[in-house]
């Protein structure tokens, strides 16, 4: 198996877990093993369970003082007492949940598998859904409408054309791998295979990028993040993108490394990017130049988040702890016991962080 058809299996899934779980076992799981009939995730609303604070947990974020946690099966949770309890919220599908962002402590969505996008307007106590895969591939294929009419005058229509179709012909089963917004208006959800959509409207309307990205090899989308006017988009085989007002669209910026980057951060006019065997790059012009910051492991990273003091805190697949005092330019272990691998990180209060990862979550104080 050559290495573009590996790295299209692991889905990057926060780099953490290799392992989906399929409809059809899914559908078991919720409406009785015994039962043989399939209901589709996008149809079933999640189970409720007593362990799901010990399950599998992809991603988390604060929503104000509240922590909000998502992850497999549609499971979500959230926390008013820094992690030492937690309630499950109603979810309307039980598709596996890999990342959620909250602009404030009221508004945030959450993204995932089968194409999932779900809003919250209340701190992430009750969810509703805003797209699925079904309604995404047709926004694929009318947003492809326009660009039939100049594929004389361009070439790679045909290409765009034909992945299109194959979306639409494999059904509802293409993931979002992450979601950002800048207000409670303007986002981003991002995925597999140059998945790429943008709303202005705080999620009531979906408009696709799938054209707008130089992205000629459908790489995964793994990660999106911004400030002030700059987006950034960090995938696969190196691939970082930049939004590009002017031209409207995500242009590619040159990189150094040619693996797969799983994360980005930025510190005052620090951006870093965060990827396998322990590699991160940083750029303080915007990503025209790249410098690799020094590591002490050599595990994949998965996520990363940002103090107040500006102070950079990341995770690992191998349940490792990083932090980085100078904006980027190194990162040293922190001796942290490793409970499971991790997926996610955010910032739980007084000098502690929330990590997520195959066994529920994780509270950690910072030295």
């Amino acid at each position: 198996m050559n290495v573009r058809k590996l790295n299209r299996l692991v889905m990057a899934l926060a780099a953490v877990v290799a392992v989906s779980i399929s409809p059809a076992v899914m559908a078991n799981d919720y409406n009785g093993a015994n039962t043989g009939k399939f209901s589709d995730p996008l149809d079933s609303p999640s189970q409720l369970s007593e362990h799901v604070a010990q399950s599998l947990l992809m991603a988390i974020t604060r929503a104000g003082e509240r922590l909000v946690a998502v992850g497999q099966r549609g499971h979500i949770i959230y926390s008013d007492d820094q992690g030492r309890s937690w309630v499950q919220a109603a979810v309307p599908v039980s598709s596996d949940l890999t990342s959620v962002h909250f602009v404030n402590k009221n508004s945030g969505w959450a993204v995932g598998h089968d194409g999932v996008i779900l809003h919250s307007q209340d701190g992430g106590q009750h969810w509703s859904k805003q797209l699925d895969g079904r309604q995404a591939n047709h926004l694929l294929l009318n947003g492809m409408a326009p660009l039939r009419m100049r594929m004389l005058q361009d070439p790679r229509v045909d290409e765009l054309m034909s992945e299109v179709l194959r979306f639409n012909k494999d059904g509802p089963d293409k993931p979002f791998l992450d979601v950002w917004f800048a207000d409670e208006n303007h986002g981003y959800a991002v995925g597999a295979y140059n998945l790429i959509f943008r709303t202005e409207d705080g999620g009531q309307n979906w408009i696709s990028l799938f054209d707008k990205t130089d992205n000629p090899g459908f790489y995964h989308l793994n990660a999106v993040t911004g400030w002030d006017n700059e987006i950034y988009i960090a995938g696969e085989q190196g691939l970082l993108l930049r939004y590009d007002a002017e031209s409207q669209r995500f242009v590619a910026l040159d990189t150094p490394y040619i693996g797969s980057f799983f994360a980005l951060a930025h510190s005052d006019h620090s951006l870093v990017a965060f990827g396998m065997r322990g590699n991160i790059y940083r750029s303080v012009n915007e990503g025209e130049t790249w410098q690799r910051s020094k590591s002490e492991t050599e595990a994949g990273f998965s996520d990363v988040v940002v103090l107040d003091n500006g102070y950079m805190v990341a995770v690992s697949q191998a349940g490792q702890v990083l932090l980085s005092k100078d904006m980027g330019v190194s990162f040293k272990l922190l001796n942290v016991q490793a409970s499971m691998p991790y997926s996610s990180i955010t910032v739980a209060g007084d000098y502690s962080v929330a990590i997520t990862g195959t066994r529920g979550v994780q509270i950690v104080r910072l030295p």
